[in-house]
């Protein structure tokens, strides 16, 4: 029989990749959304135990990985974050404890923001976290919860760089500049262009989930990083030679930080001692594939 994984968040960016990948290695995905499921897909409010609790008694999956986030660091209910973000995860744990499950591993996504602004170049998971807004402390928080279960489960905490691909919302900085060169626009107004950042591939991350949940790692918190640091404007230059034209870049100050750094990327040293992290995909590629 299949192994069966209930993926949190499975109909959002990076869930439709980590879904397909766990596919392709042969497991059966149960997904779990908010609204309008698909096949094999279930809605529930993880924030609510009673649903949570009836559903992982119905589904009985295999093992967890938890994607699903309230993420949008401008949302105006503060509280949100956490009654999401930990008190979800929270309910996600104790779904298993109560239907007497002791899943093969789970893996939780926390997310890279907890360490706010350090003056490193790239930043391993020894780093004194550091959030600077409300997204970034409950996921710091949630991890803190999380922890007072590695004696009772197999879990891995992710905090995942910047990455980017087909199907990612043009609030973010790649999709938009993307979006401006397919509509063939002449200006683009930015921030700062001068600093340096990772932009990896969605689909090398969800390889990275899968592979994991099959490792024999437990009770550990990792980065899914590269290490690859690339500035604004060499993705502006890369975009020029894809799409045939120059454009006008506009600096609007209101996008410039304040004592912004200049190259800030994770360590990867930890991650690639659990697995294989080689990636398969450069920039260049990611960028074709958004723009067609």
């Amino acid at each position: 029989m299949k192994k069966r994984i209930l993926l949190t968040g499975s109909n959002g960016f990076t869930g439709s990749y980590v879904k397909k990948e766990l596919e392709m290695q042969g497991y059966e995905v149960q997904g779990l959304v908010q609204a309008n499921p698909a096949a094999n897909e279930y809605v529930c409010d993880i924030t609510n135990p009673l649903e949570v609790n009836t559903l992982i008694e119905r589904l009985r999956p295999d093992g967890l990985i938890h994607l699903a986030a309230l993420s949008f660091v401008g949302h105006p209910d503060q509280q949100a974050f956490y009654k999401v973000n930990v008190f979800g995860t929270l309910n996600l744990l104790e779904g298993f404890k109560q239907a007497n499950i002791t899943p093969d591993k789970i893996i939780i996504a926390s997310s890279a923001n907890i360490y706010g602004m350090p003056d490193l170049e790239l930043i391993p998971e020894t780093t004194q976290p550091s959030p600077m807004n409300h997204y970034a402390m409950s996921k710091l928080a949630m991890e803190y919860m999380v922890k007072l279960w590695f004696n009772q489960f197999n879990i891995i905490i992710t905090r995942p760089f910047n990455y980017t691909g087909v199907g990612q919302d043009e609030k973010f900085l790649v999709p938009k500049i993307v979006a401006h060169f397919k509509a063939k626009k002449p200006e683009i107004e930015l921030g700062n262009i001068n600093v340096y950042r990772e932009f990896n591939d969605v689909r090398d991350v969800a390889n990275v989930y899968v592979k994991l949940y099959e490792s024999a790692v437990k009770s550990e918190i990792v980065n899914i990083c590269s290490g690859r640091l690339y500035a604004l404007k060499e993705i502006i230059t890369m975009m020029e030679e894809i799409a045939g034209y120059s454009i006008n870049i506009k600096i609007n100050q209101k996008f410039v930080r304040d004592n912004e750094i200049e190259r800030l990327g994770g360590d990867g040293s930890k991650l690639n001692k659990f697995i294989d992290n080689r990636s398969t995909t450069n920039l260049i590629n990611t960028l074709n594939n958004m723009i067609k």
